[in-house]
């Protein structure tokens, strides 16, 4: 049971949506914090596979003198999978971190209220869908908010917290409260398409695929200006790999769509990557084609 502090809940357990790697990551940090974590997804071999890279990813924070082995077991033994959204019947909140298209989440979270005790919150983990618009596809708009982790989870440091129209200040304090016991730093950001981050950061990326598109430069080139000019880690066609062309081309569109402004229109070279299934490293060719290394570019 959570309980109360000045009218505030306390977030004791949390639910997760999605054994995928944004899913994973969010159960690796919260059973560090000392929370119990409930994992769900579709999938007992995604689950299985969830926990191996949860395990192996502490191994790392092992041999960086990060934690301890003995937090580590501590950490795994307050985690438990299931297929079954009954897993969520005491939990305090679920946060969502399926694929980015909000039919699917709309159709998680009309699986999932029936499960929840009327107390419970629940967070989306999405980067560009409205806040407001998923919430009110729940029976309880007021608990509902957006917590979007950055990838990967256990090393990157910002929270973005989005709150809907009808979030209420009880949701959103306790959210920031449990984002900070989870070692992270929060922005807040409203409820406008990509928010924060991926408003300004999806663009970037888009605009350079424009630049490829219309022989600005090429891949390399490109990558190259862009590191050194603006002392990034990655350039943009590079970060476009890591986070999934597909990814970025569906932030666009929510963007694009929710702005209705040209200037955020998706690079029809994207468009192209997408179509013809080169998503990234994941699929092992985007702008990139990782079967060499090191990788070389696709065009």
């Amino acid at each position: 049971m959570s309980a109360q502090v000045g009218g505030t809940p306390e977030i004791h357990s949390v639910g997760i949506i999605g054994a995928g790697q944004m899913g994973n990551g969010i159960a690796h940090v919260s059973a560090l914090a000392g929370l119990t974590v409930a994992m769900v997804d579709i999938s007992e071999a995604a689950l299985a596979k969830a926990v191996e890279t949860i395990a192996r990813n502490m191994e790392r924070q092992i041999g960086r003198k990060l934690i301890t082995a003995e937090q580590r077991d501590a950490a795994l033994a307050l985690i438990t999978t299931s297929t079954d959204y009954a897993s969520f019947a005491q939990t305090d909140l679920v946060i969502e971190a399926a694929t980015e298209r909000e039919t699917v989440k709309h159709e998680i979270f009309k699986k999932l209220c029936p499960h929840l005790k009327p107390g419970a919150m629940v967070a989306s983990n999405t980067s560009s869908i409205s806040i407001t618009r998923l919430g009110a596809s729940t029976d309880r708009p007021e608990r509902f908010i957006g917590m979007h982790f950055m990838n990967p989870v256990p090393v990157m440091k910002l929270v973005e917290i989005i709150r809907g129209i009808a979030t209420d200040e009880a949701t959103y304090v306790a959210v920031e409260a449990l984002a900070r016991r989870l070692g992270k730093i929060t922005a807040t950001a409203q409820d406008f398409p990509g928010f924060i981050v991926n408003r300004i950061l999806v663009p970037m990326i888009n605009e350079a695929a424009y630049a490829l598109y219309e022989g600005v430069g090429d891949i390399r080139s490109i990558d190259t200006a862009m590191k050194l000019g603006t002392n990034q880690p990655m350039g943009p066609l590079e970060l476009a790999d890591f986070i999934g062309l597909d990814t970025c081309l569906a932030i666009m569109q929510v963007i694009h769509g929710g702005m209705s402004d040209s200037k955020y229109r998706p690079c029809p070279l994207l468009v192209k990557y997408v179509e013809a299934g080169w998503l990234g490293r994941k699929t092992g060719k985007g702008f990139y084609d990782y079967a060499q290394d090191p990788p070389v570019p696709t065009r």
